[in-house]
């Protein structure tokens, strides 16, 4: 049995739709951002780590230290949430037989029980309910990634004021 029409042209189906698409274009965005930081932060880290070689300084002088190795934890902190902002998340929730197909991971664990078809079926009598777990789960996703982004970004602006503060001092 298949969904009537109605149940696919409903206006809430078709609002969960355009929010689907509009958060997983977010997740799209938040993936690039993150990539392009790290480029960033790959190239700040290689200019600021051989500046000081450059002034004959082989370690910071003490009173410039504590600067340059906070600073320094910074940029790795701020590599670490970058990079947890790129890698693939998938949905937290596990497919079972009876549940509507919400993204590629529920279609596999659906072919390696032999139940796809019962699962496309059920997906289509109930798109609501399908597009309400898809959403939850994009919505997730891309909160993580933001946030691990805004935690890079702060950690990168920590970097960025105290490496070159503990240069002025060397």
């Amino acid at each position: 049995m298949t969904a009537a029409p109605s149940d696919w042209d409903s206006p809430q189906v078709q609002a969960g739709v355009r929010l689907l698409a509009d958060v997983r274009a977010e997740i799209s965005r938040a993936d690039a951002k993150a990539a392009v930081l790290v480029g960033v932060l790959g190239l700040t880290s290689g200019v600021l780590a051989v500046t000081p070689a450059a002034r004959g300084h082989r370690t910071p002088p003490p009173a410039a230290a504590p600067l340059w190795w906070a600073g320094a934890g910074c940029l790795i902190v701020s590599l670490f949430a970058l990079l947890l902002a790129v890698v693939p998340r998938h949905g937290s929730t596990r497919w079972e037989p009876g549940r509507p197909l919400t993204y590629f991971g529920d279609v596999r664990r659906a072919v390696r029980t032999g139940e796809l078809t019962a699962a496309l079926t059920a997906t289509g009598r109930d798109p609501l309910g399908a597009l309400l777990l898809a959403l939850t789960e994009s919505s997730r996703i891309t909160a993580r990634k933001n946030a691990w982004i805004r935690t890079g970004l702060i950690a990168f602006a920590g970097a960025a004021v105290l490496l070159p503060c503990s240069l002025l001092l060397a």
